[in-house]
C-alpha cells in the first residue's frame, strides 16, 4: 500500500497515529511505527526535556520513522520546537495553531512538517510554506475539534491543494480508510481506536468505556467558548453542558475540565474525568496489538478498493 505518504514518511502504510495528550507516549508510538504505521509521540503541555527522554525511550525499542505532535498552544512549545531539531527527528505534525515561525528552521533541519487542519484556508497556507503535507481533520475526531465533517472537508483540502493529505476523523476501520481514499486522500490518521491497544498505557476503565460505546454516547462540549472537544457522556459532560446553557463564563467551564484528560487516563476516574474519544467509538469491541489494528485496517481496505476497481470497471 504504496502513496505520497508513505514516501514522504519512510514507513509501510499510509497510517499515521493521532496525537493524543496523556495517551500518545512511546509505548504505544513505538508499537505503531514496529507495525509500520507513523507512531507519534504527543507533546501535548509537556515540558520539552520530557518530550527528548520520550524521544530517546522510543528509539530504544525501534529503528523505524516516527513523529512528534506539537501544540502550538502548550507553554513549552518554542523549546519543544528546538528540541525536535536537536533530537533529529524526522517528522513533526502540528496542532493547537500555526506553525509558520517554526517552519523555516524545521525544513532546514531535514524534518518532514504535516500540520493538522480544519480548513482549506489552513491548509493552502501550510502549503505555502512549505509543508509537506497536512492532515485534514473531520468534527468526528475526538478531542479538540473543528466544524466540518471528513466527508465534507477532505474533497475540498484535496481539490486545493497539490501537497498529499491525510484524512482524520470518523476512520474507525478498513471501511473508513477506503473511504478517505475515494474522497483523495492518501493516508489516514487514527487516534480513537488506537487507545484501546494492547500497547496503551490507558488506564483500563478508559478502555472499557470506549469498548462499551454506544454510537450515541459522543458529546461536544465547548462550543459556546470557540473551543468544541468531543469526549464520551458522563457526568462531567453533563456539567459542562448544563453550565454551558446557563451562560458560564470561559473561566468557570475551564475550572470544572482542568486536569480531567490525567483523571480518566492515569487515574481510571471515567466519570469525573475527560474520556476524549471520536464519533467511531461505538465501532470498537476489544483490545488488539497495534499490530493486529494495523493488519485489520490494510486488510480491510485493500479488499474494498479491489471491489471498487472492479465496480468502475
Amino acid at each position: 500500500m504504496k502513496t505520497r505518504v508513505t514516501e514522504i514518511l519512510g514507513t509501510e502504510y499510509p497510517i499515521v497515529q493521532g496525537a493524543m495528550a496523556w495517551i500518545a507516549e512511546h509505548n504505544l508510538a513505538s508499537a505503531v511505527s514496529a507495525a509500520g504505521g507513523l507512531g507519534i509521540i504527543a507533546g501535548g503541555n509537556a515540558p520539552a526535556e520530557v518530550i527528548r527522554q520520550e524521544i530517546r525511550s522510543l528509539r530504544e525499542v525501534t529503528d523505524k520513522p516516527f513523529g512528534v505532535n506539537l501544540m502550538l498552544l502548550s507553554p513549552h512549545a518554542d523549546e519543544l520546537a528546538q528540541v525536535v531539531i536537536e533530537e533529529k527527528v524526522p517528522v513533526i505534525t502540528t496542532g493547537a495553531g500555526n506553525p509558520e515561525k517554526h517552519m523555516e528552521a524545521w525544513k532546514a533541519a531535514g524534518i518532514k512538517v504535516i500540520p493538522v487542519v480544519a480548513s482549506v484556508a489552513l491548509a493552502r497556507r501550510m502549503e505555502r510554506y512549505g509543508a509537506d503535507a497536512v492532515v485534514a481533520e473531520g468534527c468526528e475526531a475526538g478531542g479538540h475539534i473543528g466544524e466540518q465533517t471528513t466527508m465534507s472537508l477532505i474533497p475540498q483540502v484535496v481539490d486545493a491543494i497539490d501537497i498529499p493529505v491525510i484524512g482524520a476523523g470518523g476512520v474507525g476501520d478498513g471501511r473508513g480508510m477506503a473511504a478517505m481514499f475515494l474522497l483523495g486522500a492518501e493516508g489516514v490518521q487514527i487516534g480513537t481506536r488506537f487507545v484501546v491497544a494492547n500497547e496503551s498505557i490507558v488506564h483500563a476503565n478508559y478502555k472499557a468505556r470506549i469498548i462499551a460505546s454506544k454510537d450515541t454516547d459522543s458529546a461536544v462540549t465547548g462550543r459556546s467558548t470557540g473551543h468544541p472537544v468531543r469526549t464520551l457522556r458522563n457526568q462531567n459532560t453533563r456539567e459542562y453542558l448544563k453550565l454551558e446553557e446557563a451562560g458560564a463564563t470561559f473561566e468557570e467551564l475551564e475550572m470544572l475540565t482542568l486536569g480531567g484528560l490525567r483523571k480518566s487516563v492515569v487515574e481510571g476516574d471515567i466519570k469525573n474525568g475527560s474520556v476524549m474519544a471520536g464519533q467511531i467509538a461505538g465501532l470498537i469491541k476489544k483490545e488488539q496489538s497495534c499490530k493486529e489494528i494495523i493488519e485489520e485496517f490494510v486488510a480491510e481496505t485493500e479488499a474494498l478498493l479491489k471491489g471498487a476497481e472492479k465496480w468502475e470497471k
